[in-house]
C-alpha cells in the first residue's frame, strides 16, 4: 500500500490526494495493459511519495502466452503516465514483479 499521500499547496489552499486514491490509480493503470492483473493490491503494492516524486513496486499476475518483458514494460509505462498525468507526480521508478501466470 502507499506510504503517504501527495499534497499540492497553492495560494487558494492545499489539495491532498490520499494514499488509497494513488493506489487505485496505479491498479487501474496497470490493469489497462492487456494480460496484466495486480496481485494482492493491499499487500503486493507499494507507492512511496516524497517531494512530488513517486516510486512504485507492484506484483502482477500475467496471462499465459503474454511476452512477459513486454507486458511488464507496458505496465511501467501505463503506471508512470497515469501518476504523471493524473496526480502531477514525477515517477522515479515502477518496479514490477511477475509472480504468477493465469489462463
Amino acid at each position: 500500500m502507499t506510504q503517504n499521500g501527495h499534497v499540492f499547496r497553492g495560494p487558494g489552499g492545499s489539495i491532498r490526494i490520499e494514499r488509497d486514491a494513488l493506489a487505485a490509480l496505479v491498479v487501474t493503470a496497470a490493469e489497462l495493459v492487456d494480460g496484466a492483473r495486480v496481485r494482492r493490491p493491499r499487500r503486493g503494492l507499494d507507492v512511496v511519495v516524497a517531494d512530488g516524486r513517486a516510486r512504485v513496486s507492484l506484483e502482477l499476475a500475467a496471462r499465459y502466452g503474454a511476452v512477459l518483458p513486454e507486458l511488464a514494460a507496458g505496465v511501467q509505462r501505463s503506471v508512470s503516465h497515469a501518476l504523471t498525468r493524473s496526480a502531477g507526480l514525477t515517477v522515479d521508478a515502477v518496479d514490477v514483479a511477475i509472480e504468477e501466470l493465469e489462463r
